[in-house]
């Protein structure tokens, strides 16, 4: 399996009779991820290794990979949200302990936050699968 090895393939499907392939070098062990409100950024979780790997769509590479803040990071797509301090973010559960890590999101107006775990708190139980936000919260 292609995400085993760490390799992140952005295919560019604006010309279907000439598709452009892009190969990205990430973390090993790639699992499951989602986009930051924008769109632009991918975020996975390499979740063997407890780490986030973070992609620039637009420009076709690798921003950072950081550590996660907690055990097996499991995002299912992630939660966006805005957080108080630190503005956009895109928060994680994971599955070996109750953490629940929010990563910086914007580097234009939050640059000092951006990709980078800026909080860690601890959830319910001792682990989670997916997070989510409600859109009236």
């Amino acid at each position: 399996n292609a995400k085993e090895t760490g390799q992140i393939l952005l295919v560019n499907y604006q010309d279907i009779k000439n598709l452009k392939v892009t190969a990205i070098e990430a973390e090993r062990f790639l699992h499951d991820g989602g986009f930051d409100k924008t769109g632009r950024y991918f975020l996975v979780a390499a979740n063997a290794r407890h780490r986030i790997a973070i992609v620039d769509t637009k420009d076709n590479k690798l921003v950072k990979v950081v550590d996660s803040g907690g055990q097996t990071p499991h995002p299912g797509r992630g939660a966006n949200l805005m957080h108080p301090k630190f503005g956009p973010v895109w928060a994680t559960s994971h599955l070996g302990n109750e953490a629940i890590s929010f990563i910086g999101t914007d580097p234009e107006k939050n640059k000092q936050s951006a990709w980078k775990v800026v909080q860690t708190i601890d959830g319910q139980g001792g682990g989670s699968l997916f997070m989510k936000t409600h859109p009236n919260s």
